[in-house]
């Protein structure tokens, strides 16, 4: 497990109800992003648009069930970022 990944996607999961939906992708994104990537949590780049975001959500959302596991959320930004 990569615990960069988790660190992120518990900072994303604004409910924190263990799944990450588009919306909080997005809206964690846009309001916590510069923050996360200022403290090392999240690559500069990575800091995006609403057409981003909402791209990277689909990526990850493999079985197209509208949210995000943990599983599916590391499985994408361990690849995206590297880590």
């Amino acid at each position: 497990m990569s615990e960069k990944a988790r660190k992120l996607f518990d900072a994303l999961d604004l409910n924190s109800d263990g799944v990450l939906t588009r919306v909080e992708v997005i809206t964690a994104l846009r309001s916590k992003g510069p923050t996360l990537a200022a403290n090392g949590d999240l690559p500069f780049w990575g800091v995006s648009d609403v057409d981003t975001s909402s791209a990277l959500f689909d990526r990850a959302n493999l079985d197209g069930d509208g949210v995000l596991t943990f599983e599916e959320f590391e499985r994408e930004v361990d690849r995206r970022f590297g880590w």
